[in-house]
C-alpha cells in the first residue's frame, strides 16, 4: 500500500503567517528536525575537509585528492532521481531512517578503519562515495519534508532556515574540521560525523507520520522516474525553476571554486583565514534568513531573485581585485546574504510549483540541476583561471551572472507560490462493466465536445493548455481533433500507459487544473457534459 500525508498543498491557502523569520522553530517537530539537520551539516563539512587533508598523506597523487570531492558529488547524478521517485512512492520516514542508518554505518567504519590505521587511498575514496550515496537517496526524501510538518504562511521561511543549515555547516565545518584535524587528527573528526546521524536518526524514529492508504498499486521506481521527467517537461513553471537555477548555478559556481585560490593565492591567508571568510558568508546568511520575511512582503520572487543576482555579481568581481581584507569580510556576508536570498527563493519555487505526489520527484532532478550546475560551471570556471587568471575568470563570472538577468522575461517564477495544488477529486470513477486489471494497457481516453464555431480558436487554444496538463499528469500521447462531417464536433484524445496510471490521473487533478478544465467546458455547448470513452487495448489472448 502507497502511504500518504496531508501536506501544506493539502489545505486552503493562506497569506503569510504573521511573525520574525524564525517564527517556524516554534514548531516542535520541525525545530528538532531543523537542529538535526544543522548539526549533521556541520559534520558532513567537517568530514569533508578531513577526507581531503587525510588523502594527502595516503597518496601524492593530485588525481585521487581531487577525486575526494568527485566521489561526494558524483553519486547526485546516479540516484538523483531514483531518489525523488522512490521518496514519492515509499514512505519518507522510513527511507530516511534507512538512508540514515546506512550513512551511520559507512561514517562508523570510515571512522574505525581510521583509529586502527587500516585506511588505504582506494578504501577512503570507496567509502567516501558510499556515504555520498546515502546523503544522494535521503536529500529529496528531507527536502520534501518540510511541507509535512509546516504550515502553509511558514513554508517560505522554514524553506530559508532549511538552507541556512547548509550555509552554516559550510561556515563553520570546514574551519572546525581543520582545527580538529590539526588538533587530534582524522578519526576524531570521521567519529563524530559518525555521531552526528544519530541525532537525525532519533529525531525522524520519534517522528509519527501520518499516514493513508490508497487502493493503487505502489509505482514502479524506474516508471515514477519518468514519471517525474515527464512531470517537469511539461510544467512551465518548474521549467522555469529549473533553468533559472541552472543558469545561475553554472555563473556562480566560479565564486565557490576560485575562492580558495584568492585566499591561498592572493590573500596569502591560512586556514584559518579561509575559514574567517568562510564564517563571513555564513554570518551574512544568518541575516539574509533574518531579513527574507521582510523582502518577499515587499518583492515579487522574480524581483527578489533578480536583486540577488546582480547583488551576487558585484560580490564576485570585488573578490576578484579586492585585497584589503576587513573590506573582503564586509563583501563576504553580503554574498551570504545574496546566496541565501537565491537559494531560498529557488528552493522554495521549487516546493511550491508542484503538488505532494511529485515533490521528492521535482526536488530530485532540482538538485541534479543544481549539482551539475555548481560540478560544471566548477571545472569551465578553473580551467579558464589557468589560462587566463584567477581575477579574469571570476570577472567574467561576475558579467556571466549580469548577462543570465536576460532569462527573467522568458522564464518567469511569477505565480510559483500562488497556485492551489490541493487535490481536486472532481473526476468521477470511469463507468466499466468490469474493473480492467491494474496494468491493462495501454489506455485510450477520448473527451467529445460540441462548440460553437465561431469560437474554435480559442477553444483549440484552450483545450492545449488542457493537453499540456494531461502529458504532465501521465499522458504519453495527446491529440485534438475536428469532425469535417459535424461542424463543431472536436474529440479531444489522450493515451496512458496502463489503467493504474490512468487512475492516478484522477488523484493527480489539481484545484488549478480544474480551473483549466473549467475553461474548456465553458465552450461545451449543452446541458450535459463532454462524453467521456475509455478503450483498452486489446491483446492477442486478452478479452
Amino acid at each position: 500500500m502507497r502511504a500518504k500525508t496531508e501536506t501544506a498543498d493539502d489545505r486552503v491557502l493562506e497569506d503569510e503567517a504573521p511573525g520574525g523569520a524564525w517564527s517556524p522553530l516554534r514548531l516542535d517537530l520541525f525545530r528538532a528536525l531543523w537542529l538535526a539537520a544543522l548539526v549533521s551539516n556541520i559534520g558532513t563539512w567537517m568530514q569533508n575537509v578531513a577526507a581531503v587533508w587525510y588523502m594527502t598523506s595516503l597518496t601524492s597523487s593530485p588525481l585521487m585528492v581531487a577525486l575526494v570531492q568527485a566521489a561526494t558529488s558524483l553519486p547526485v547524478f546516479l540516484v538523483g532521481l531514483p531518489a525523488g521517485a522512490a521518496a514519492d512512492i515509499f514512505d519518507r520516514r522510513r527511507l530516511l531512517l534507512w538512508t540514515g542508518g546506512w550513512m551511520l554505518a559507512i561514517a562508523g567504519i570510515l571512522a574505525a578503519l581510521t583509529f586502527a590505521g587500516s585506511m588505504t587511498a582506494s578504501l577512503l575514496l570507496a567509502l567516501t562515495f558510499a556515504l555520498g550515496l546515502g546523503m544522494a537517496m535521503s536529500a529529496p526524501s528531507w527536502q520534501a519534508i518540510t511541507p509535512e510538518v509546516v504550515p502553509r504562511p511558514d513554508l517560505s521561511r522554514a524553506i530559508a532556515l532549511n538552507a541556512l543549515t547548509v550555509n552554516i555547516g559550510r561556515a563553520i565545518g570546514p574551519a572546525l574540521g581543520g582545527v580538529l584535524v590539526a588538533a587530534t587528527g582524522v578519526a576524531l573528526v570521521f567519529a563524530l560525523n559518525a555521531l552526528s546521524f544519530l541525532g537525525v536518526l532519533a529525531v525522524v524514529y520519534r517522528w509519527r507520520r501520518a499516514a493513508t492508504s490508497s487502493a493503487l498499486p505502489v509505482e514502479r521506481v524506474f516508471g515514477a522516474t519518468r514519471a517525474g521527467l515527464r512531470y517537469a517537461r511539461h510544467a512551465p513553471l518548474l521549467t522555469a525553476v529549473l533553468i533559472r537555477a541552472g543558469l545561475f548555478m553554472l555563473c556562480a559556481s566560479a565564486f565557490w571554486a576560485l575562492l580558495p585560490v584568492i585566499a591561498r593565492g592572493e590573500l596569502g591567508a591560512s586556514a584559518i583565514g579561509y575559514g574567517i571568510l568562510l564564517g563571513c558568508i555564513g554570518l551574512g546568511a544568518t541575516a539574509g534568513a533574518a531579513l527574507l520575511p521582510r523582502l518577499t512582503r515587499r518583492l515579487s520572487l522574480d524581483s527578489l531573485t533578480g536583486l540577488a543576482t546582480i547583488v551576487f555579481s558585484v560580490v564576485t568581481v570585488l573578490t576578484a581585485w579586492w585585497r584589503w581584507l576587513p573590506g573582503l569580510w564586509v563583501v563576504m556576508v553580503i554574498a551570504g546574504l545574496a546566496w541565501i536570498a537565491m537559494m531560498a527563493s529557488l528552493n522554495g519555487a521549487a516546493q511550491t510549483t508542484v503538488p505532494s505526489w511529485v515533490r521528492a520527484r521535482a526536488l530530485g532532478i532540482y538538485l541534479v540541476v543544481f549539482q551539475g550546475g555548481l560540478g560544471l560551471g566548477s571545472a569551465v570556471w578553473g580551467a579558464l583561471a589557468e589560462r587566463m587568471g584567477t581575477p579574469t575568470a571570476l570577472t567574467l563570472s561576475g558579467a556571466a551572472l549580469a548577462v543570465g538577468l536576460a532569462a527573467i522575461p522568458r522564464w518567469r517564477l511569477a505565480g510559483a507560490t500562488t497556485l492551489d495544488l490541493t487535490p481536486s477529486a472532481h473526476w468521477p470513477e470511469p463507468h466499466v462493466g468490469e474493473i480492467p486489471v491494474a496494468d491493462a494497457g495501454p489506455v485510450h481516453v477520448q473527451v467529445e465536445y460540441h462548440i460553437d464555431p465561431e469560437q474554435a480558436r480559442a477553444f483549440s487554444a484552450a483545450l492545449h493548455e488542457l493537453g499540456a496538463v494531461r502529458r504532465r499528469d501521465g499522458a504519453i500521447a495527446w491529440s485534438l481533433y475536428r469532425d469535417p462531417a459535424e461542424t463543431g464536433r472536436y474529440v479531444e484524445v489522450f493515451v496512458v500507459e496502463s489503467w493504474a496510471e490512468h487512475l492516478r490521473q484522477h488523484e493527480r487533478v489539481t484545484n488549478a487544473d480544474r480551473a483549466i478544465e473549467e475553461r474548456v467546458r465553458r465552450f461545451h455547448r449543452g446541458d450535459s457534459l463532454p462524453t467521456v470513452t475509455h478503450l483498452i487495448a486489446s491483446h492477442l489472448g486478452s478479452p
